[in-house]
C-alpha cells in the first residue's frame, strides 16, 4: 500500500491541466471513458423516471365529514345535488362520511365541495 500512497501523493501534486492530460492518456491507453459511468447513471434514473407515469386521479368522491351549525342549508344542498328526498338528504347529512356524490369529475366534486362547504358542511373528497 505503500506505493498507493505514494503514486496518491504525486497525483495530488498535478496541476488542472496535467491531470486532465493523464485522464486523455489513461483513456486512450485502456480504451475506456471516464464520463461513461457518470452518463449511463444520469442515463437510467431518467430512464426510471419516465417509465412509471404518475396516474392523474380522475373519478372522485364528495364525502360529507359533518353538515355543520347550518344542517338545514347543507341539507337543501343535498338535495339539488341528488335529487334526493328530504327523509334521505337529512339522513345523509346526519351521517358521518356519507357519499353525497360518487366517482364525479373533478370539476363536479369541487364544484360540490364549495356548495356544501359555503352550506356551512365539512367535506372531503377521496
Amino acid at each position: 500500500m505503500a506505493d498507493m500512497d505514494k503514486l496518491v501523493e504525486e497525483l495530488s501534486k498535478l496541476s488542472v491541466l496535467e491531470a486532465a492530460e493523464l485522464v486523455k492518456a489513461l483513456e486512450e491507453k485502456w480504451g475506456v471513458s471516464a464520463a461513461a459511468p457518470v452518463a449511463m447513471v444520469a442515463a437510467g434514473g431518467a430512464a426510471a423516471a419516465s417509465a412509471e407515469p404518475v396516474e392523474e386521479k380522475t373519478e372522485f368522491d364528495v364525502v360529507l365529514k359533518d353538515a355543520g351549525p347550518k344542517k338545514i342549508e347543507v341539507i337543501k344542498v343535498i338535495r339539488a345535488l341528488t335529487n334526493l328526498g328530504l327523509v334521505e338528504a337529512k339522513t345523509m347529512a346526519e351521517t358521518a362520511g356519507a357519499k353525497v356524490l360518487s366517482a364525479v369529475g373533478k370539476e363536479a366534486a369541487a364544484d360540490a365541495k364549495k356548495k356544501l362547504e359555503e352550506a356551512g358542511g365539512v367535506v372531503e373528497l377521496a
